[in-house]
């Protein structure tokens, strides 16, 4: 028994059934478009909790709802949305509620120079356009839908990409002539793509929620991230990344 009770020490045993060096790690499955603000704030979160680390599972909101609803463990889910929220909640894999600590906008991404002139949501629809949209069931995507909507203008045919960052990446590889993502992903983008407006009222506002996951391995550490996201010095982070506050 004493041997045991060695072993037990030697593995980082509380007696609370968790490793103190388990407990050290945050894990947070958060939406494609937070990657850059949100590797950010880690980075600050980690200077001012000396011994934690956070790891980050990236994809799109609906992948990632689908994954914690089969099972994944992780301490935190950020949407870009409150209908994969709300999958999660359903489910029973929340402890509390949801808190709204972001908003988006959309915009139109064009390879560098904007060879094919566009200027708005109706360019897109033109013959001969190749267009990217993220799928239908990404958040990104299903914004995309309504703000054609909105202008009155029938959705492209388009490639389907799995998340946000998929578009930017086939426009800025000369691969689509135009796409729509988040006006976060312009700046994340770089050089390679320019970005052209959607006027206001063609325009959607995208709210991204945060919560602590109900079977989190990691609870305090998750509650003390979520605290920090919605802390002044997180939120300096999101709305230099392009984000607008809620």
């Amino acid at each position: 028994m004493r041997s045991h009770r060695l072993l037990w020490v030697l593995l980082g045993w509380t007696g609370l059934g968790a490793s103190s060096a388990f407990a050290a790690t945050v894990s947070v499955f958060a939406a494609a478009s937070l990657t850059e603000a949100f590797r950010t704030i880690a980075k600050d979160f980690e200077a001012a909790h000396p011994g934690t680390k956070v790891e980050f599972n990236f994809a799109g909101s609906s992948t990632l709802a689908w994954q914690i609803v089969e099972g994944a463990s992780a301490d935190v889910f950020a949407s870009a949305d409150d209908e994969n929220m709300t999958k999660v909640v359903d489910a029973g894999e929340v402890s509390g509620a949801a808190q709204s600590f972001v908003d988006n906008r959309l915009a139109i991404i064009v390879p560098r120079g904007n060879p094919k002139h566009v200027k708005s949501l109706a360019d897109l629809a033109r013959p001969g356009m190749t267009v990217s949209l993220a799928a239908a069931g990404v958040p990104v995507g299903r914004y995309a839908a309504e703000a054609f909507a909105k202008a009155n203008t029938p959705v492209p045919d388009a490639s389907r990409e799995a998340d946000v960052k998929a578009v930017v990446i086939r426009v800025s590889m000369g691969e689509a002539d135009a796409g729509v993502v988040y006006v976060t992903d312009v700046t994340a983008g770089g050089e390679k793509i320019d970005a052209v407006s959607i006027e206001e009222a063609q325009n959607v506002v995208a709210s991204y929620p945060i919560a602590r996951l109900k079977r989190a391995p990691n609870a305090a550490g998750a509650q003390d991230f979520i605290a920090y996201v919605l802390s002044p010095p997180g939120q300096r982070v999101l709305t230099s990344s392009g984000f607008l506050a809620p």
